[in-house]
């Protein structure tokens, strides 16, 4: 079996920084957040990156992120554009909103081919223990009857934010350690006594999350069979979905993964971490941020010039 490839989804990194020379830097010697993913990655077993980028920051983004990831991986670049698509598909007239973190990782697939592979996003920091265990869990997954995946599923506890509210996919695990389902909260926070909760949304009450459940990051892990299966994924959301948001309407990973769950065709195993999130949802984030790399780079868990 090959080796696994780690998928890295940073197309939305210009539009959300405003170009990439302006990625906030985290670490002492000016590191980001996205460096510290790759060295996690390289130590957990990995050896080659995918970026998964717009074409037009392959420069930007060579200078500022691939060169340096080189050091420690092979790495290859695919192109998440809207004309990108299964053939006899075509984007919406108008449409100018990426297609989703799905159709994200569709466009790596040549690249990818037979490979397993370990999907995150560029902006989040997820810490060297869910790198380990995904890379464990893929050197050794294997397909047979269903398709077994897996995703690192953070107590929820360890993702909030002191500044704010942030969204995550609450997940339902089974006896067996396996998803059953995710729903997605919007609004999540702390309160003053130190509950959990989430703000209604439309028809949906507000309700509480108990401290410990599972919440999804969007790191995920899949055998070969994943890649060739979103072409008929994304297929149904372009019949199905796409029709009644054009222009705005995402075809999101979880989603992907759900449907082969609920059609019984897959698993997804749910590695539970005691590691912490961190990440800048708002610019208030980033001293506790930048307090907590300098801490674990004191500690030795990272070289001050990584």
């Amino acid at each position: 079996m090959k080796k696994p490839v780690l998928l890295i989804m940073a197309a939305g990194m210009g539009s959300r920084y405003g170009g990439l020379k302006q990625i906030d830097p985290v670490g002492p010697a000016g590191q980001i957040i996205l460096d510290y993913s790759v060295y996690d990655a390289h130590r957990a077993g990995f050896e080659r990156v995918v970026f998964i980028i717009r074409p037009e920051l392959q420069e930007a983004f060579e200078q500022a992120i691939g060169r340096k990831a080189r050091r420690l991986m092979q790495v290859d670049y695919a192109y998440q554009t809207l004309d990108r698509l299964p053939a006899g598909l075509c984007a919406p007239e108008g449409r100018e909103k990426p297609l989703g973190t799905a159709h994200a990782v569709w466009c790596a697939r040549e690249l990818a081919e037979g490979c397993p592979v370990a999907v995150i996003n560029a902006d989040d920091f997820y810490g060297a223990d869910a790198f380990r265990q995904m890379y464990r869990y893929l050197a050794a997954a294997q397909d047979d009857s269903k398709y077994r995946y897996c995703m690192v599923g953070y107590q929820v506890e360890n993702t909030l934010t002191e500044n704010g509210t942030v969204s995550r996919g609450v997940c339902t695990v089974d006896e067996a350690g396996l998803l059953d389902h995710i729903i997605e909260r919007t609004a999540i926070s702390r309160t003053a006594d130190g509950r959990i909760v989430y703000a209604a949304d439309g028809e949906v009450p507000a309700g509480e999350i108990p401290a410990g459940t599972p919440v999804s990051l969007n790191l995920w892990g899949f055998t070969p069979s994943f890649l060739p299966s979103l072409e008929d994924g994304l297929r149904r959301f372009f019949a199905e979905q796409l029709p009644h948001n054009p222009l705005k309407g995402e075809y999101y990973l979880p989603f992907a993964v759900d449907e082969l769950i609920r059609a019984g065709r897959a698993t997804a195993q749910v590695l539970t971490t005691t590691a912490r999130w961190f990440g800048v949802t708002y610019r208030e984030d980033k001293p506790a941020v930048c307090a907590a790399i300098a801490e674990m780079t004191a500690r030795g868990e990272y070289p001050a010039d990584l």
